[in-house]
């Protein structure tokens, strides 16, 4: 039997891997993407609305629809309040992305899962392969400024993440992102070539 692959793309906040997916999926292959499953169920899943509101009062929501400013502010300023969103978030969100990666691979040999939080989760064992995407400091926080972050909230994101050094001991992939989109469709062709993966 052939065999199916479930990879995992993680790398620091401004790093570059949802453009990694964007190629992934640009050549056919389909990506999860945990941040937009956590924000799913945010908005529309009961039981997480009731923790949410429970934990983080009213304003966590407003007209029934996420205030994602709101709960940005109060958990990437409180580690512990942090780790209380994660609880409520993280065990839903990895049982629908299990759900989901086993959906796709009875018609495909290979998905990509996009997650900044594979090693804060502790998740990596559910992945055949952990694809880093990595880029200096200043370059990730010079793309983040250009996508309207404040240098603030850059910072209070970074320090919530294991750092880069940690992670490249850990992952089967590393791949530096600070050139061009050329050049990082090139490492998804690199990857694919060892996997035996046609593109």
């Amino acid at each position: 039997m052939k065999k199916k692959f479930k990879v995992a793309i993680t790398g620091s906040i401004g790093s570059g891997k949802s453009e990694f997916c964007k190629i992934a999926e640009k050549f056919g292959f389909v990506v999860i993407r945990a941040d937009e499953i956590s924000k799913q169920l945010l908005s529309e899943n009961n039981l997480v609305k009731e923790k949410v509101l429970s934990q983080f009062g009213s304003d966590s929501y407003i007209n029934g629809k996420p205030n994602y400013k709101f709960l940005a502010e109060i958990v990437f300023s409180n580690f512990e309040k942090l780790k209380k969103l994660e609880s409520i978030l993280h065990p839903i969100v990895i049982k629908k992305i299990n759900q989901l990666s086993n959906e796709t691979l009875k018609t495909n040999d290979i998905v990509f899962i996009e997650s900044a939080l594979i090693y804060e989760a502790d998740i990596e064992s559910s992945f055949d392969y952990v694809i880093l995407i990595t880029a200096p400091r200043e370059i990730r926080l010079q793309r983040k400024l250009q996508n309207g972050f404040s240098e603030e909230d850059f910072n209070k994101r970074e320090l919530n993440q294991i750092p880069d050094e940690e992670k490249k001991k850990r992952a089967d992939f590393i791949f530096v992102n600070d050139k061009t989109t050329k050049e990082l469709e090139q490492y998804f062709k690199i990857f694919c070539l060892t996997l035996n993966i046609p593109v």
